[in-house]
């Protein structure tokens, strides 16, 4: 399911990001995947509620949502992470116009992935974990303080 969504919008964006590179695309093509990725499966863990309740849904193989431990969360999200590294190798290699806006949306999912390691496994199945405004505006600044300093 990740390859067949996640990846391949992490691929068709990269298409456009590097304006038909068809070089620098290629360079870029594993980051652009894990990063896909790792936002999707921020997503999974975040509405873990309604995708396995509602929906019976269940997009981490080999977890057992009905008990979802801290465990298994940990092991959920150590794998996000990895993927988060992947992605972020390849922000700093593109475009600058493409480079803000990717990076911003880098540190608002890896911003949510931290706040889902913080909240017990029992709340995360109970109800949806958010970042609030105020933070999300304060990573907006900062995003674009780092992109203009060029420490990204």
């Amino acid at each position: 399911y990740i390859y067949g969504s996640a990846d391949v919008v992490g691929l068709m964006c990269l298409r456009v990001f590097v304006n038909g590179d068809d070089e620098q695309y290629e360079a870029l093509k594993e980051s652009a995947m894990a990063l896909g990725s790792a936002f999707q499966k921020v997503n999974f863990l975040r509405d873990l509620k309604a995708d396995y309740e509602l929906l019976e849904r269940s997009y981490f193989p080999n977890t057992n949502l009905l008990q979802l431990d801290e465990d298994s969360k940990t092991r959920i999200v150590e794998e996000i992470k990895e993927d988060f590294r992947k992605g972020y190798e390849g922000i700093a290699k593109l475009p600058n116009d493409a480079k803000f806006g990717v990076y911003t949306a880098y540190k608002y999912y890896y911003q949510l992935l931290r706040k889902l390691q913080r909240t017990p496994s029992l709340e995360i199945k109970n109800a949806r974990i958010r970042v609030p405004n105020y933070q999300k505006f304060g990573l907006l600044a900062t995003s674009y303080v780092n992109y203009k300093l060029k420490l990204v």
